[in-house]
């Protein structure tokens, strides 16, 4: 039995695969499907050389977060995001990437931290040196992007979007605000 590929309204060449994302702007969030090159992790994929200048959705939704509104989708068959406006991404279930590090390295941890970027609260793990923390880790890293682990996003202003989990996010670092919560008894 041959497994049939659904028909996509938007080329997929054979050396592309399609992956859906999330992509949360100073105002807004989108999701959709990607196309990329089978080689490329799009999980990382804006860390990287071969990153996009803009980040193109096919099959795109877009809400734009308000106080006291129902969540009402636009909806767009394509849209085209400059990659210096995106504050976070991630991929969305099913779609996931291999871990991008070794959980058996020595002398690392996973430190809670809560980001917020625009409106959204993003509460995950930073991925640190035993003998480092988070302050420590912003003033000498100069990746665009940091990566979180293991993640719950919230809006702030829009209670009704819900919880959204994801193993994996990347965060803006120039556009976050980085911060630690108080540990609870």
């Amino acid at each position: 039995m041959s497994e049939q590929t659904p028909e996509r309204p938007y080329p997929v060449g054979s050396d592309e695969k399609v992956n859906r994302v999330m992509v949360y702007t100073s105002n807004a969030i989108y999701w959709g499907d990607v196309v990329a090159k089978e080689a490329v992790r799009v999980s990382t994929w804006l860390r990287t050389n071969s990153a996009p200048e803009f980040l193109r959705i096919y099959q795109a939704r877009c809400i734009v977060p308000t106080a006291g509104a129902t969540p009402r989708p636009l909806l767009y068959t394509e849209i085209y995001i400059p990659a210096t406006e995106i504050r976070a991404y991630h991929l969305m279930a099913p779609d996931k990437d291999p871990l991008d590090y070794d959980p058996t390295e020595p002398n690392r941890r996973m430190d809670p931290v809560s980001v917020v970027v625009g409106t959204f609260r993003i509460d995950g793990h930073l991925r640190v040196s035993a003998v480092s923390n988070l302050g420590k880790y912003l003033e000498i890293t100069r990746e665009a992007y940091t990566p979180l682990y293991d993640v719950e996003i919230t809006n702030l202003i829009m209670p009704a979007l819900g919880v959204m989990k994801t193993y994996y996010i990347q965060v803006r670092q120039s556009t976050g605000l980085f911060g630690i919560l108080p540990q609870t008894a």
